[in-house]
């Protein structure tokens, strides 16, 4: 699998010198498993990689995508209509995810909106929607999921592809006592966890629970107990510096984790 994040910020875009080192754009993955393209989540860093796409086929109006969705909060979705391979026709999207999907970004390009409707774009698109534990195969490649605990509920996947699995767990928060059972279960042996650690310990405890999102702590906790190989703290706060989250976050996790580190948006690599 080859994974290259496009956006690692949480809430909102936060462009400046303060964040150029791990990028200010919001939620946005590319996974490729033999040569099939996967999209996870179209925050702001969407329109990124939708640039990087169209020197390849999308650019030629011959592309193929699949989308998963893990919810529809805005700073998920807000790069979908800035996304130009959706504008070229003949390429291919098909969407998975929670259900209401097709009705949430038709409802983003509604005209009062965005000028350009959902409805015009003339690339394809297709739905399909996910329960919590389903399991779908795409070639070589395996998706299976559990419910994500955040407020209007969403999935958390795990993609596993020749012995090698990457669970993608943003929005995430765990009941007041232990870690969430179904999110451990599914991230057991993972060669990869990609976690959200938006808050601080301190910034949990106060005001924050309920948020529907996690810490470094929770995430040092969750890796161990599934036995993860390597930890990825992502969801950038949008009020975290690039330094801030090198001293407040990364330091003390390396400490209890020492194969913890900042996702960074642009880094690609293979696993």
């Amino acid at each position: 699998m080859r994974i290259q994040y496009f956006g690692v910020r949480g809430s909102l875009p936060t462009p400046g010198k303060s964040t150029i080192k791990y990028g200010g754009n919001t939620t946005c993955l590319s996974l490729n498993a033999d040569g099939r393209q996967i999209i996870v989540d179209g925050g702001s860093g969407l329109r990124l990689l939708g640039l990087e796409l169209m020197k390849l086929a999308f650019g030629r109006g011959q592309g193929e995508a699949s989308f998963f969705w893990t919810h529809f909060h805005w700073d998920h979705l807000m790069g979908f209509p800035f996304f130009v391979p959706n504008f070229i026709k003949g390429n291919r999207f098909k969407h998975y995810g929670p259900a209401a999907a097709r009705e949430v970004l038709v409802r983003q390009q509604a005209f009062i909106n965005f000028p350009v409707e959902f409805s015009q774009m003339t690339s394809q698109h297709e739905f399909e929607t996910l329960e919590p534990g389903q399991a779908l195969a795409l070639g070589a490649l395996n998706v299976t999921s559990c419910r994500m605990h955040h407020p209007a509920g969403g999935l958390t996947y795990k993609f596993t592809h020749e012995g090698k699995s990457m669970v993608f767990a943003t929005d995430v928060e765990h009941p007041a006592e232990g870690l969430d059972p179904e999110l451990l279960k599914l991230t057991q042996g993972a060669d990869l966890l990609i976690y959200d650690a938006q808050f601080t310990p301190e910034e949990y405890e106060k005001g924050r629970k309920g948020w529907g999102h996690s810490t470094w702590q929770k995430g040092m906790e969750l890796a161990r107990a599934a036995r993860v190989k390597r930890l990825h703290l992502c969801h950038h706060d949008q009020q975290h510096a690039d330094a801030f989250l090198e001293k407040s976050i990364l330091a003390p996790a390396k400490k209890i984790f020492p194969r913890t580190f900042l996702a960074r948006e642009g880094w690609g690599f293979d696993l």
